[in-house]
């Protein structure tokens, strides 16, 4: 599969011009996360989007952000999350990063605090 990295840069120098968002730990947020290199996760469509959930705040410029996947596919790294806007959704915790603030575009809703409890656990021992 080809990736349209020209196309991303044009976004990507867009997304740079945008203010910081105020976000909150928890929230979920259609995130641009652009065209990235090899298995790295990328955003979906022509804004390059991707659901993803804030698992940790760096201040008001960054954070941390775990993608989300509605694949079912089964793996150690994907901890369900539940339903996300009619869908069912896992976070992928290999592809954790930080992210700038002016990458969220729209926030969705919080995840679940029981399930949030559980992704932090997760994340905590992978290191």
């Amino acid at each position: 599969m080809e990736k349209d990295f020209d196309k991303w840069n044009g976004a990507k120098k867009k997304t740079n011009a945008e203010p910081t968002r105020f976000y909150t730990v928890r929230e979920i947020w259609w995130c641009r996360l652009g065209v990235n290199i090899g298995s790295e996760q990328d955003g979906n469509g022509q804004a390059f989007l991707r659901p993803v959930v804030i698992v940790r705040a760096f201040g008001p410029e960054t954070c941390v952000v775990i993608p989300l996947t509605t694949s079912e596919r089964k793996h150690p790294l994907r901890i369900p999350v539940g339903t996300i806007q009619e869908k069912n959704a896992s976070a992928l915790l290999s592809q954790v990063r930080v992210i700038d603030t002016r990458r969220l575009v729209e926030k969705v809703g919080f995840l679940d605090n029981g399930i949030f409890v559980q992704l932090r656990k997760a994340v905590r021992n992978l290191f």
